[in-house]
């Protein structure tokens, strides 16, 4: 049976080449915002406890989980775990928007949850791919 992607002809099929560098691109990107995040929630972790609505020791461990998930991803080690916890980070903060905060798609009163699903499918295609060639450790 032939595969309904092997019938796609891309228009720019030269642009192949460079899908491990954008992978690597997108890999960085994850990591400069949970590794910036992490460190912000971790050098005041009761005051993120407190916007957040939840217990200091639960802050600590996500921002450690975000620091440590966003450089598995950009430098390649166990980069899909990595990636895999990322994703669960952000569907709870997705499940906290929509079900406590009752946050719209782009937001109101408080930040919407588009920004988080943006970085569930971002990590989501870091997880099929394994991240690239360019891993140090999958």
């Amino acid at each position: 049976m032939e595969r309904a992607a092997a019938k796609w002809l891309p228009v720019f099929p030269e642009l192949r080449q460079f899908t491990d560098a954008a992978l690597l691109l997108l890999r960085l990107m994850v990591a400069v915002v949970f590794v910036n995040s992490g460190t912000n929630m971790l050098r005041d972790p009761a005051a993120h406890a407190k916007d957040l609505g939840l217990p200091v020791p639960v802050t600590v461990f996500l921002g450690a989980a975000e620091v440590l998930g966003g450089l598995g991803v950009a430098l390649g080690i166990l980069i899909q775990p990595a990636a895999a916890g990322l994703i669960i980070i952000n569907a709870g903060a997705i499940q906290k928007k929509l079900l406590v905060w009752h946050s719209g798609f782009w937001g109101d009163a408080s930040a919407g949850w588009s920004y988080d699903l943006i970085f569930v499918v971002m990590n989501l295609v870091i997880l099929t791919t394994g991240g690239g060639r360019y891993v140090v450790w999958g």
